[in-house]
């Protein structure tokens, strides 16, 4: 079980990477870019870079392609949500208003799927949350910061939903489902822009920012197979971390004082309360020995 649940944490930081990757592309779109187009494009790309995993895999087959679509066309709306919001918002922003998720997973997991909680996991996410409102502080909640957050709260919801299909279900079908079964509402989405704003750029930045997304996806659907929502959900704040990092490294964006007090808060957490929890666990059991 142990062994599970490092797993998972480890391949939820590492997707984490690829999703901060993710953000910091968008932000490489050309002015006046048309997020409908960008969406179809970056759809359309994702599926024919799965193509190849699935046929490798044997064309493996889904019994459960009602949830599938559900996860699909609300993550489609949610993705064509936060491209608004990237495209509007500072990245900082986008990221601290984004990265409510992981509290949103982590209640919605007791819920919904009745997962119990630690009281380590309990103040972990609470002290998260307040870090969030720190870095964020916002001055006004305009309609892109409302989008990112519902971007937020369907992201959630579409990671939660990945502890029904079975652990047997290949990760292939899985992302190829997510992109494929969203399809029409994403063209009925450009289309109701006209189609307008595909150039070779938007192209190639699709095909960039895909690449960090399916690796991103691949990564938390392995993740969350091998641990409760609860238990690994947290790791998910890692993300804001590594978009400061390259907002610093490409964008020459760097956190005040008071951000970094609300990035420790977020991170810190994480890591020191299961250690803290152990070793007063080893103390308690000297004395009572």
């Amino acid at each position: 079980m142990q062994r599970n649940l490092m797993l998972g944490l480890g391949l939820l930081l590492l997707g984490n990477v690829f999703s901060a990757l993710y953000d910091v592309s968008i932000k490489w779109l050309p002015a006046q870019s048309d997020a409908t187009m960008f969406l179809l494009l970056r759809q359309v790309t994702a599926i024919v870079m799965m193509l190849p995993l699935w046929l490798y895999a044997g064309r493996p087959r889904t019994a459960f392609l009602k949830l599938h679509m559900i996860r699909a066309n609300s993550g489609a709306v949610g993705g064509l949500l936060l491209i608004l919001g990237l495209l509007s918002l500072p990245l900082a922003t986008v990221s601290s208003l984004f990265y409510s998720a992981p509290l949103m997973i982590i209640v919605m997991g007791m819920l919904f799927l009745k997962e119990r909680l630690s009281g380590q996991q309990i103040l972990a996410t609470v002290l998260g949350f307040i870090g969030i409102l720190i870095i964020l502080r916002p001055s006004e909640m305009n309609l892109a910061a409302l989008a990112v957050l519902v971007s937020a709260i369907v992201f959630a919801a579409n990671q939660l939903m990945l502890r029904w299909l079975p652990s047997s279900e290949a990760a292939s079908v899985t992302v190829i489902c997510y992109n494929l079964l969203s399809l029409p509402l994403v063209i009925g989405f450009a289309a109701w822009q006209g189609f307008a704003g595909f150039s070779w750029p938007v192209l190639g930045i699709a095909v960039l920012s895909n690449i960090f997304l399916l690796a991103y996806q691949l990564f938390s659907v392995l993740a969350y197979r091998k641990a409760q929502a609860g238990e690994i959900a947290v790791a998910e704040y890692s993300g804001l971390l590594f978009c400061v990092l390259f907002g610093w490294l490409w964008f020459d964006e760097w956190l005040d004082p008071l951000g970094w007090l609300g990035a420790a808060l977020i991170v810190l957490p994480t890591i020191l309360l299961p250690v803290l929890t152990q070793r007063w666990r080893k103390v308690r059991k000297a004395r009572l020995a």
